[in-house]
């Protein structure tokens, strides 16, 4: 735990105490502050009480005495409007941040120059984190990671000046944290999301760049319109950015030739990696997370010896194009982290040759915008509440069974994959849908895929079992 020091002898308000919340008021009280908490939910209430954090319903004290608010990141902060708490803060003139400013703080009081490495983007970022701490982790150095992956910023480990951190962050994680300055701050793309909650597209942009914006080095991803632009400005406003891109030739910056990993000065190329032979980083999209962890590795001093054989022996981020077994030529991946179209279209797109399980709780929208993609597709497997809406869209154009349930798709995906005499074969499971007809969460999906795959005869397990 990190005790958040920079706070004591102060009164803090916090709302919000699920998993993350508890955690920051637990860092609160150890770094001396007097904290009062408050939760919609009478349980979460209870726990917080029954570790003797005190508890009042924020709507009836005095804000007057607050130094700080803490909020979850998961209650609004602007829109579709401010929570009631937010409204109460502003009112009383107190300031409303998050608990990734509690850690900024924490690392600017007591050890300034430990590397810190901070990670956003609409796709890609909980890869890109994972990826990130591996080559870090695999060098022999000390990395800590968590925010918005894994576990929550105040339970990492306190700053030291070499402690090495790599935080996942949320849109709504770095609208609450006003300080945000890593050593290399990361953006790898932009495109329509959370939109309920930030209102505009812009809006969303614009809170993503202020992470860029406040770092030692920006690592951006520049083949969108919007992160494009963010780069642009950045540089002229005198910030030093380092651009990256999964498909286009850059003067300066890293880019992916195919499978190579280069790096442009001045308009001149050098390979700096390769992706060949690593089937955790299939895929264009892994490729632009593969730059993004080159260029903050080697920003905060690792080599390219180190970093390449980080990506070596990265064993994938679990649920997402997760590589679980393999039996003679077939492959078996767990995608069950693709819970809608757009989601799926990066696994679908890197294999020539799929059986693929699909279907679950369906999405506004279903799987028509994967049409390009259905010639991949031996054959599909539905399951869950989509199988009749997925069965129409795939019509004649892809040969399909309702399998129903997710154990049937398994069985019989792996037999008919078994008799294809077309080279490598995949049985993916990327079902373009949420779990909740059938599963609890998509990672409880993918540990049933998981254990069906595992129970196959003479399976061979990839990266050991999780």
């Amino acid at each position: 735990m990190i005790p958040a020091t920079s706070f004591a002898g102060r009164k803090v308000a916090l709302f919000g105490l699920g998993g993350s919340g508890l955690a920051t008021a637990r860092a609160l009280a150890e770094g001396g502050a007097e904290v009062l908490a408050w939760d919609d939910n009478p349980e979460s209430v209870a726990r917080a009480e029954a570790e003797g954090i005190a508890t009042a319903d924020l709507r009836g004290v005095d804000w007057s005495g607050f130094a700080s608010f803490v909020l979850s990141p998961g209650v609004p902060l602007t829109h579709p409007k401010p929570h009631w708490t937010v409204e109460l803060a502003r009112a009383a003139g107190v300031e409303v941040i998050g608990d990734v400013e509690l850690f900024v703080r924490e690392r600017n009081r007591r050890a300034p120059g430990a590397p810190f490495i901070a990670i956003t983007g609409t796709n890609g970022k909980s890869t890109t984190t994972a990826l990130t701490a591996h080559i870090i982790k695999a060098s022999g150095r000390d990395a800590q990671m968590g925010g918005n992956i894994g576990r929550a910023v105040m339970t990492l480990d306190e700053p030291s000046p070499d402690r090495f951190y790599v935080v996942e962050c949320s849109s709504y994680q770095i609208d609450l944290a006003p300080s945000i300055n890593p050593t290399a701050g990361v953006l790898l793309n932009l495109t329509p999301d959370h939109l309920d909650r930030h209102g505009t597209m812009q809006h969303y942009a614009d809170i993503k760049e202020r992470l860029v914006a406040g770092s030692d080095t920006a690592v951006v991803g520049v083949d969108d319109s919007y992160c494009a632009q963010i780069a642009d400005r950045l540089e002229q406003a005198g910030r030093q950015v380092v651009r990256i891109s999964k498909r286009l030739p850059l003067t300066d910056g890293y880019f992916a030739d195919g499978t190579d990993l280069m790096e442009a000065v001045h308009g001149r190329y050098e390979r700096v990696g390769f992706l060949e032979g690593i089937g955790s980083l299939r895929g264009q999209h892994n490729a632009q997370n593969a730059l993004a962890a080159v260029a903050a590795c080697l920003k905060v001093g690792l080599d390219l010896g180190e970093i390449q054989s980080g990506l070596e022996s990265f064993p994938g981020l679990a649920h997402r194009m997760e590589q679980v077994g393999k039996k003679g030529r077939v492959l078996f991946v767990n995608d069950s982290k693709a819970t809608n179209a757009d989601a799926a279209a990066p696994a679908l797109s890197s294999f020539p040759r799929i059986y693929w399980i699909a279907g679950g709780l369906p999405k506004e929208g279903g799987i028509t915008s994967l049409r390009g993609f259905f010639p991949r597709i031996a054959k599909a497997y539905l399951i869950g509440e989509a199988a009749p809406a997925f069965s129409a869209t795939l019509g004649d154009a892809v040969p399909y069974e309702i399998s129903g349930t997710l154990a049937a798709a398994v069985e019989h995906a792996a037999a008919d994959a078994a008799r294809d005499d077309g080279g490598e074969a995949v049985v993916l499971l990327s079902p373009a849908c949420a779990s909740f007809d059938q599963f609890r969460n998509f990672e409880v999906r993918g540990e049933a895929f998981r254990q069906a795959v595992n129970a196959i005869e003479g399976i061979e397990a990839i990266g050991g079992s999780r």
